[in-house]
């Protein structure tokens, strides 16, 4: 929050970019000018965008374990493995929640296990910070970045107002950095500035006075805190919902993995046969990899979701 050490000792700036992608792409382009043979890593999976936005702006990409899909679950301690092999300068992309495709998220004490690494190895996190208050709350969406912050002199946050303000085609996001002192963070934000300056010269205003109207008045920003709860509470009241009926119908599989994640995306663990099968036989659509959009079901569809799910599980 605004009373946080860091902001209290201006240590953060931040600028408005063209959406999330925008702020990851001058983020990589910053990251390069400052050190060329810059080595960032990214969890497996991630988001597919992630690949071409950060490697096109000439980083190293290295992978480090996240998520297993047959068991549905983290693979922390094979994360932590990884990234202790880092080293000191390297970057790491951390999904500051909702984790896109897996929703599977760090808990506090994961968190707390990172920033140790981090402050042990040297390493620089890269925060994307996509959907913020649809996994358990705008505060709640944030400790592991506010973690980060409390521990680590520097870090990266590329932020989106796509989702949770309902912007996506206004292309509203931002690229904070964080130095080490305010003197550091206005220095970096001025080499940020000049890169824009070199891609897409200004940002477009429209959606960000959008989120600046809203944020800066008290009965607005309540009005949209109030209805991003209630988005929150419907996707993952959907998540509960798919599970239990799921369960109901008797499929030789646990799903409470889905009830368990968070934010707008699941792997259901399907083959892509399977998912072959949803898409020509009941018009259910899908990647390969069997990422969910969770907030596609509803109480009208959850029911044929289900059955069409246990047909094709069934073989």
């Amino acid at each position: 929050g605004a009373r946080h050490p860091v902001l209290a000792d201006a240590r953060v700036a931040t600028v408005l970019t063209p959406g999330g992608c925008g702020a990851l792409r001058v983020g990589a382009e910053l990251l390069k000018r400052a050190a060329p043979e810059t080595t960032i890593w990214v969890s497996d999976p991630t988001w597919a965008n992630h690949i071409p936005l950060l490697g096109n702006a000439g980083l190293r990409i290295r992978e480090y374990p996240y998520y297993d899909r047959e068991r549905s679950a983290l693979r922390f301690d094979a994360m932590l493995a990884a990234l202790a092999e880092s080293g000191s300068g390297d970057v790491v992309l951390l999904h500051g929640c909702c984790h896109n495709p897996c929703g599977a998220d760090l808990n506090l004490e994961q968190w707390r296990a990172v920033a140790e690494l981090a402050e042990k190895r040297g390493f620089l996190p890269f925060v994307d910070l996509a959907y913020q208050g649809l996994g358990d709350g705008l505060d709640v969406d944030a400790q592991g970045l506010r973690m980060l912050a409390e521990r680590l002199p520097e870090m990266l946050v590329a932020s989106s107002c796509s989702k949770n303000f309902g912007l996506y085609r206004e292309r509203v996001g931002s690229l904070s950095v964080m130095g080490q002192s305010a003197q550091r963070a206005e220095i970096t934000v001025s080499h940020v500035n000049n890169i824009v300056r070199g891609i897409y010269s200004m940002p477009p205003s429209h959606g960000g006075a959008i989120v600046a109207e809203i944020l800066n008045d008290p009965e607005l920003d309540r009005q949209w805190r109030d209805e991003l709860d209630v988005m929150r509470d419907r996707i993952n009241g959907l998540r509960k919902l798919l599970n239990n009926k799921l369960r109901a119908r008797g499929v030789d599989r646990d799903f409470s993995f889905v009830e368990r994640e968070r934010g707008m995306f699941s792997f259901l663990g399907l083959s892509a046969a399977q998912v072959t099968r949803l898409i020509d036989e009941y018009s259910i659509y899908m990647v390969n990899s069997s990422r969910i959009n969770v907030a596609g079901i509803c109480q009208a569809n959850v029911d044929y979701v289900v059955e069409a799910l246990a047909k094709v599980m069934a073989g």
